[in-house]
């Protein structure tokens, strides 16, 4: 029986493989702009001994910046260099 909420289906898809928010959207149905919201619940939910929530952080592809405050975000541009070309984070359960 899939899962039935959300959230569960956000989690159920990054314990099979990794994922970014819009890659998320698109397998999970729901718009990218919440995918975010729903991504933080998911990390709190999880049970720290068994399961770990892991983020690649967000990268500028001009400068490489990856130090950006909150990983589980899709910054509008660096703020280094000021460029728009931001890679989005990477997310995955294991």
């Amino acid at each position: 029986m899939p899962p039935d909420t959300t959230r569960q289906r956000i989690a159920e898809e990054l314990r099979t493989e990794q994922a970014t928010a819009s890659e998320l959207s698109t397998r999970v149905g729901v718009p990218a702009s919440t995918v975010y919201d729903h991504l933080r619940h998911v990390a709190r939910s999880l049970d720290g001994d068994d399961e770990r929530f892991l983020v690649a952080p967000p990268e500028c592809r001009n400068c490489g910046f990856s130090a950006f405050d909150d990983p589980v975000n899709y910054p509008s541009r660096c703020p280094d260099c000021r460029s728009e070309g931001i890679e989005e984070a990477v997310f995955k359960i294991e």
